[in-house]
């Protein structure tokens, strides 16, 4: 039978269980300042692989075969970094040096705590690095040999990330934050002296907060390679825009002014969305709107601005990173190109494929494209999203929708390769991966469309989009899905709370249900979150109760699917289990899966396997079938 004779759901699809968890992530990228090798980062079935390539002629080669790399200051990120003929990298809450020609790696830093983010001074003797022990975060720097005890540098603030050397070694900068505010909401970029101390150590002075405050959030300071000028990121215009800060003078200047993202909401440590060119007159950026990225080239002395050539089949951008010779590295993608790292010449536009996420044997048109989707909230205000249409041919019948909502609430569903959409656009399900009020990429004032209203908004935007759609005649009113993981399914459940029978089924990943004990057992990082979320405790209880999906589980009536880690620091087990047991009390039809060994989302191959093999049925049996 043709496949656009079946029925939706039911479509033969090129994407399997088994080939989703075969894919592998890449998540960062670094140049070696002395030669021409690139070093990136590969998660494969949760252990992060580095791998080093030293150019044409040359066969890629994994350096750290037993030693996983992977740091865990919050959600962790800032893993790794490269400097004269080594990597240093964070693993089990260590920083390691390795050598990129041959040799092994060896210990930098002692056994305690968590450490991410390190840098390496320009002469190579020192590590700045983000450490964080008992609760406690600092930034901290260690001798590159690992010889001595590391030093504090800086401490007092709740946060700490993106800490960077002056190319003279001289200066440095970071940024910091505070609790109730998360690092989007307000967050300060410090400049300070760097000198040595007694005893052969280093220490700071004149540290100086030159931009950001409780309100104005500040992302990723890099000094220009001739020492002059700080750039950084910064939405004090209400998008985030790039700045130029003069050491001499100390004076601001907004050098690309924009309606539009150049920096991105700071889940995790070690983001980047611009790169000094080696030459200091010119920053490559990444540009983003209404979910598509392109990349952009500023001139530092006239602010002219202009896309960069070569890159036009990608829209998603991240981690950009210049060699000393003018070559930019990159992770690109696009809907219907998974992750590669891909190095790109800007002179002649000439880029070449680095590595791979997957095997890439599926075509590309096999894989849905999808379209920015605006619609109007009832309250008449915009809402955003992107659009999976399956191939429809000439039928009569619409598609089931699956509503994907992302977690956070603080991100963004974005046009890169969402194989969680393509998994479903494929079997031929529609998929409205759903930017509600409160996602990040459309400006300050939508990101903050969300406080204190999490939990009505987002539902709002999801039953409005899906209304939307089926009064669009393009979906089946009759066979609504509502899928999301974390605070995605927060809302998954309080849609289903508050909208009994609007949707046939529920997928929920490790979502939220007591906001309560979220606001007491989560992690440093949020423990804070939802005073802007929801309000503060204990002023806002009755609140915190009449949105906790726990406490009216009792109007769930929908068919609804659990997955949960069962090692979950951010949304831990209990949550899962108090609501599945009221589910089993009730007898609302449920299935109720956890995985040992995982925590929040995903990382061995045979949990994605399970999960997607166990989603594909369920979907089967209650929307398909039903």
């Amino acid at each position: 039978m043709p496949h656009q004779d079946r029925p939706f759901g039911l479509m033969p699809s090129p994407l399997s269980p088994s080939q989703m968890a075969a894919q592998k992530r890449l998540n960062d990228l670094a140049w070696d300042d002395t030669s021409s090798s690139l070093v990136w980062l590969e998660s494969r079935s949760g252990h992060g692989m580095l791998l080093v390539d030293e150019g044409l002629g040359h066969a890629p080669r994994e350096l750290n075969v037993d030693r996983s790399a992977r740091a865990q200051v919050g959600y962790g990120g800032g893993d790794m970094t490269v400097s004269r003929g080594h990597v240093y990298f964070a693993s089990e809450g260590r920083l390691y040096r390795q050598p990129l020609a041959q040799g092994t790696e060896a210990p930098v830093t002692p056994s305690f705590g968590d450490s991410a983010a390190p840098t390496a001074s320009p002469d190579g003797r020192w590590v700045l690095y983000v450490h964080s022990y008992e609760g406690e975060d600092r930034l901290a720097a260690v001798d590159a040999q690992g010889a001595q005890w590391p030093v504090q540098v800086a401490q007092g603030h709740d946060f700490y990330m993106q800490p960077v050397w002056h190319p003279i070694g001289r200066r440095i900068a970071w940024v910091a934050w505070d609790h109730p505010q998360m690092p989007w909401d307000g967050s300060l970029l410090y400049l300070a002296d760097l000198g040595s101390a007694d005893g052969g150590g280093v220490r700071i002075g004149n540290a100086t907060v030159i931009a950001g405050d409780a309100e104005t959030s500040v992302f990723q300071p890099a000094f220009s390679p001739h020492g002059r000028s700080l750039a950084y990121i910064s939405d004090a215009g209400g998008w985030y825009n790039l700045y130029l800060y003069a050491l001499d003078t100390g004076t601001h200047r907004l050098l690309v002014k924009v309606q539009a993202e150049l920096g991105r909401p700071a889940w995790i440590q070690g983001m980047r969305t611009y790169a000094w060119a080696p030459d200091g007159e010119h920053i490559y950026y990444i540009q983003s709107s209404q979910g598509y990225d392109a990349l952009y080239r500023v001139e530092i002395a006239s602010g002219q601005t202009r896309p960069v050539a070569g890159l036009e089949e990608y829209t998603h951008l991240s981690q950009p990173a210049m060699s000393s010779d003018g070559l930019l590295a990159c992770v690109a993608a696009s809907p219907q190109t998974p992750s590669r790292v891909i190095t790109l010449d800007p002179r002649s536009g000439d880029v070449r494929v680095v590595a791979r996420s997957s095997s890439e044997s599926i075509p590309a048109d096999r894989l849905v494209v999808p379209e920015p989707l605006t619609w109007h909230s009832e309250a008449g205000e915009k809402v955003h999203g992107l659009f999976y249409e399956p191939e429809a041919q000439q039928r009569e019948e619409r598609p089931p929708l699956v509503v994907l909502v992302h977690g956070g609430p603080t991100s963004q569903a974005t046009a890169t390769y969402s194989a969680q959409a393509q998994f479903l656009a494929t079997r031929g399900y529609a998929v409205l991966d759903l930017n509600y009020r409160g996602s990040s990429g459309y400006g300050r004032e939508y990101r903050n469309a969300l406080r204190e209203r999490w939990g009505i908004v987002d539902v709002e935007d999801a039953v409005g989009g899906a209304s939307h759609l089926a009064d669009a005649g393009r979906v089946d009113r009759e066979r609504l899905v509502i899928m999301g993981g974390s605070a995605g399914g927060y809302t998954v459940l309080q849609a289903l709370v508050q909208h009994p029978g609007f949707f046939r089924a529920g997928v929920c990943l490790y979502g939220v249900t007591n906001l309560f004990t979220l606001a007491t057992d989560t992690h440093k990082f949020e423990q804070r979150y939802l005073d802007s979320l929801i309000g503060p405790l204990p002023e806002q209880a009755a609140r915190y109760r009449e949105r906790s999906p726990l406490f009216a589980a009792d109007r769930i009536r929908d068919p609804i699917i659990v997955f949960q880690g069962e090692e979950d620091r951010v949304v831990p087990r209990a949550q899962a289990d108090e609501i599945v047991q009221t589910l089993r009390h009730n007898g609302v039809p449920h299935e109720y899966h956890l995985y040992p060994g995982e925590g929040h989302g995903w990382r061995k191959a045979e949990t994605i396997e399970h999960f997607y093999g166990a989603l594909e049925t369920f979907l089967k049996q209650y929307v398909v079938f039903n």
